[in-house]
């Protein structure tokens, strides 16, 4: 059974620093692009960054450029968002998918890239940035 699991949200203020990873079991992490997504309340989904392990390519939103930090630990896994200086607009519930290779485009808008259909998502963990 393929299986994505969130962990390291929490409540920070901004300008601080939190440390996402999403675990995956049950596929072979070279074969799938892996993305972060969050939805604040009333919006819509949106992309924050993917990772192609099996290359090392990284895909940025604009919104955190410079900011949040992509990376992949193959032996684990493992897949980490590190995000610094962040700001209120932050807040959201942040999600983990991966979808194959075969099916992935890399995003020229990675704030509107979608990993549906075909993908598989985690839980969500929760961000929260105090102003």
């Amino acid at each position: 059974e393929r299986q994505l699991v969130e962990s390291g949200g929490g409540l920070v203020q901004a300008g601080g620093s939190l440390r996402l990873s999403c675990a995956a079991s049950g596929f072979r992490f070279d074969d799938y692009a892996i993305g972060w997504f969050r939805q604040a309340p009333g919006k819509e989904r949106e992309g924050v960054s993917c990772i192609t392990p099996g290359n090392g390519n990284t895909y940025y939103a604009d919104s955190v450029k410079g900011r949040f930090t992509i990376s992949s630990d193959d032996a684990k896994n493992t897949v980490s968002l590190q995000m610094n200086n962040l700001k209120p607009e932050d807040t959201a519930v942040y999600y983990c998918a991966a979808v194959s290779i075969i099916f992935f485009d890399p995003p020229t808008n990675v704030q509107e890239m979608n990993f549906s259909p075909g993908g598989y998502w985690g839980q969500g963990t929760q961000v929260t940035v105090s102003s």
